[in-house]
């Protein structure tokens, strides 16, 4: 992967707006092209303006895998093959296999990339519409026995962290309602322009 620096801006209020079953304020788009070419002689070029999310990561995993980091380059190019894979431009496996093989060429740990290989390995299941349970057995194996080695350790603080979440989130709604009440209340005799009220969003990833 190229060592030149990945330039990114936020989506307009306008692009946010075609997102629809998503926070949309979770992507970014490139600004600059990024290219790829692997020891093995492959060579993938990510074009301009386009969108991603960096590491799509469940909620209860980003303390252990943060959404950008020293794989954010393998975490672009998955998003880029993972879009060719629904098109069935591009065998899902060999996404996957190549995000894990950027990883180790970006300096990711042994134990951490393989357990984001085993991540996406795992996402692949749903997307079984777009092929992604082709060949999916080759894999098991090593998914499998990734995952077991990596539970103990992820179980307990995805627990605490899910639970946690789930408490600040019946904080929020608590706040939110009282201030909507407020609101109501003072409408018809504040004359100052009213404040914007965001409700609360529950989301399952970062």
């Amino acid at each position: 992967m190229s060592s030149t620096p990945i330039t990114v801006r936020q989506l307009t209020a306008a692009e946010r707006k075609l997102i629809i079953g998503t926070d949309p304020w979770k992507f970014w788009k490139t600004i600059d092209p990024i290219e790829y070419t692997g020891g093995r002689g492959d060579h993938f070029y990510i074009e301009p303006g386009f969108r991603t999310d960096f590491a799509s990561v469940p909620r209860v995993f980003a303390w252990f895998i943060p959404r950008y980091g020293r794989y954010t380059r393998a975490a672009i190019l998955h998003d880029h093959l993972a879009a060719r894979a629904r098109n069935g431009d591009f065998p899902w496996r060999d996404a996957d296999g190549i995000f894990r093989r950027v990883m180790r060429e970006d300096g990711v740990p042994f134990l951490q990339r393989w357990v984001m290989w085993a991540g996406v390995r795992w996402g692949a299941l749903t997307e079984f519409r777009a092929g992604g349970l082709r060949e999916w057995w080759r894999d098991a194996p090593l998914v499998l026995a990734t995952s077991i080695v990596a539970l103990p350790v992820l179980l307990l603080p995805a627990i605490v962290i899910a639970l946690s979440y789930l408490v600040f989130l019946v904080y929020e709604t608590v706040a939110w309602v009282i201030l909507s009440i407020g609101r109501l209340v003072k409408r018809s005799t504040a004359r100052e322009p009213e404040k914007q009220l965001n409700r609360p969003r529950f989301t399952t990833h970062t």
